[in-house]
């Protein structure tokens, strides 16, 4: 078989994924377990088959990623030719499913906004933080302002205080004399 270590499983479908297939694809038929577990074995030798076929198509090409062409070549140099034209069904629906899952996923597609409307919104965001940031700004100033005229005043107090406390020492000197 598929696999010479001896873990058939790091090389098998997922029971349960084949368990599925056959209950859509024969939804009134009875299958024993041991024709299940043949399909499992099938089907992985099936896609070892193509996939070792497609890796040396792709290493023939120079190429170092298996891609959807080297596949379909694998398979019409395997005689799977029949089924190439439903495996390129499959592959531009799955590149459409794709497509639509980015798309799906860009937010601006989400939105439903035209992009212009998000420009001019954001432009429009961008002036009001330039706008709070320039009131910040001068409040800050205002309240160093405010600071810096209650410094004087209270240096201009506490000197004319000591002015007023050296005239009265000098009063009393003055009167001590008499």
């Amino acid at each position: 078989m598929a696999s010479s270590s001896g873990n058939d499983d790091d090389l098998t479908i997922p029971r349960a994924a084949i368990n599925k297939m056959i209950k859509e694809t024969l939804p009134n038929v009875r299958v024993a377990n041991d024709a299940r577990e043949l399909v499992v074995n099938c089907c992985t030798e099936f896609i070892h088959l193509i996939s070792s076929e497609a890796n040396e198509i792709c290493n023939k090409s120079e190429k170092k990623t298996i891609s959807p062409e080297h596949v379909i070549n694998a398979l019409e140099s395997l005689g799977f030719g029949s089924y190439i034209a439903e495996v390129k069904d499959v592959l531009q629906e799955c590149k459409t499913v794709a497509l639509k899952r980015r798309k799906a996923s860009s937010r601006l597609e989400n939105l439903g906004i035209p992009e212009e409307e998000l420009l001019r919104q954001q432009q429009e965001l961008f002036a009001k933080a330039r706008q709070q940031q320039a009131e910040l700004a001068q409040q800050e100033w205002l309240q160093m302002q405010q600071a810096a005229q209650q410094a004087q005043l209270a240096a201009a107090a506490a000197s004319a205080g000591s002015a007023h406390q050296a005239g009265s020492a000098q009063e009393e000197e003055e009167e001590d004399d008499m």
